[in-house]
């Protein structure tokens, strides 16, 4: 990944192909997204410094401070992304990896669709990148109460070490999913979906928030 040292904005497009040949994948980068996630849990490659890349709070990826525009780029690149034990998140090939900056999560959930499965709701997500997840036992979520204003922010598993954050749109017609749910004997507002019961707050704080 020696393209990391370069000063030249458009050698992402360079980064990337090397990300590709790497990671032994066949890439269009010109229409259409590249297919597929490597094994990148499997690889333990040597650190070979940070890159100047950072993922903001609403998903959009910055290469040496300019947007990556070219989605394709952004989903090969989210192919590769690992989040190691250190709590840091990185690029990795069977040969490099690479750090980068995560603002929150490294993919926003950007879309939400309800189904049923032997009369139980399952939840799908589309991410920006354009993974689809269903929450469940294997992926689930969680919810966080941050900010001054005590503001509720869902994110969805989406593999590895790596969550979605649900976007603000796409969490209120979560929030309109939740019921009352006794857990442990606290009445708890929750969400269903695959089988898992997701507890979003106590019942009792939903209620002081709402007053």
């Amino acid at each position: 990944m020696a393209a990391a040292k370069t000063d030249d904005k458009s050698d992402a497009a360079g980064l990337a192909a090397m990300i590709a040949r790497a990671a032994g994948q066949t890439v269009t980068i010109e229409g259409g997204a590249p297919r597929g996630v490597p094994p990148v849990e499997r690889w333990n490659p040597p650190f070979c410094g940070d890159l100047d890349m950072e993922i903001r709070g609403d998903g959009t990826w910055f290469y040496m401070g300019t947007p990556i525009g070219r989605q394709a780029l952004v989903r090969l690149f989210s192919t590769v992304l690992r989040k190691d034990e250190d709590g840091k998140t990185y690029l990795v090939t069977p040969v490099e990896k690479v750090g980068i900056r995560v603002v929150d999560a490294p993919f926003l959930a950007v879309e939400m669709t309800v189904t049923h499965r032997d009369g139980a709701p399952v939840l799908s997500f589309r991410t920006n990148v354009g993974d689809v997840v269903e929450a469940g036992p294997e992926h689930p979520l969680r919810f966080e109460i941050a900010g001054e204003h005590a503001e509720m922010k869902p994110y969805l598993h989406v593999r590895g070490r790596l969550e979605a954050l649900v976007s603000r749109a796409v969490m209120y017609d979560l929030a309109a999913l939740g019921e009352e749910i006794d857990i442990d004997g606290v009445p708890t507002f929750a969400v269903r979906s695959g089988g898992a019961v997701f507890p979003m707050m106590p019942a009792e704080t939903l209620a002081a928030l709402a007053e």
